[in-house]
């Protein structure tokens, strides 16, 4: 056989055979259409669990407890004490009583300090829920983030403390580090990207797929029977990544989410969302 005849061979097989890249995006697509249909089914409100979440955080809201027994109704995180709607679309931020840009998961660990008295310890061990054990910060922030459900994501960049926050945020979001020389933008600053049939939307600059992501965290995760707040999100990440665990209400993770809401302003708020 000549090398000519072997070229037609080779180019007729080619053109005969369907391409390999098309074949991945039809399957990838079709992988995606019955993960939404299945979200589609278990996405009313009554049939998801994170709802229980938002119910236990209610409660811990208004319970009198610390050694000053009070509750945090009292709390400010940032439109006043005690006032929660639409302050998750503006966390974090800068607190002048804290002198310190806050999440969150941050702010209530001083709130609970400062107004309650509490002793947070036992809480700090453990933060994340795990089979057969609730996780307190979870509750609280699934009940306060989805009193701002329909509400828009607005980042609050103006104090110098919040900007310098957004620029650490950002330095963490693109450096590369640890074992596998991985960073956040690894995986979220490009167009296209999956782990198997999870997509990984890009992350670093505004647009759509940010609003999408940052409006539905806390999260009640199907394959983790738990609801999950942005902070276990990062965590994972990073040990994803195989990088040393960051510390829980960190203010490099509190930098990160701040980078992260930018992206995302006029995000539409709407949680607790269901994920794989």
């Amino acid at each position: 056989m000549n090398v000519h005849t072997l070229l037609a061979i080779l180019v007729a097989a080619l053109l005969l055979a369907p391409p390999a890249a098309l074949s991945q995006a039809a399957s990838d697509d079709a992988s995606e259409r019955e993960i939404e249909r299945y979200r589609a089914m278990i996405g009313d409100p009554m049939a998801n669990p994170g709802y229980l979440n938002v119910d236990r955080g209610e409660t811990l809201w208004s319970t009198a407890r610390g050694g000053r027994n009070v509750s945090l109704e009292r709390c400010d995180l940032g439109e006043g004490p005690g006032k929660l709607e639409a302050a998750y679309g503006k966390l974090p931020r800068y607190f002048a009583d804290a002198d310190r840009v806050m999440d969150l998961e941050q702010r209530l660990l001083w709130c609970m300090d400062k107004l309650q008295g509490f002793d947070a310890t036992e809480l700090l061990k453990r933060p994340f829920s795990s089979t057969g054990r609730f996780s307190e910060m979870e509750d609280l922030v699934a009940f306060i983030a989805n009193k701002s459900n329909g509400m828009k994501i607005q980042p609050q960049i103006a104090h110098p403390k919040e900007l310098e926050a957004l620029a650490a945020g950002e330095a963490i979001f693109f450096r590369r580090s640890g074992t596998m020389d991985f960073s956040c933008a690894t995986c979220h600053a490009e167009d296209g990207k999956r782990i198997r049939l999870q997509v990984l939307p890009p992350l670093h600059e505004p647009g759509q797929q940010a609003r999408d992501t940052m409006g539905s965290w806390p999260t009640y995760r199907v394959s983790q029977s738990a609801t999950r707040t942005m902070q276990h999100r990062l965590w994972d990440c990073y040990r994803q990544m195989r990088m040393p665990a960051p510390d829980y209400a960190s203010d490099g993770l509190t930098a990160l989410t701040l980078y992260l809401m930018n992206n995302a302003a006029g995000g539409t708020i709407q949680v607790p969302s269901i994920k794989r």
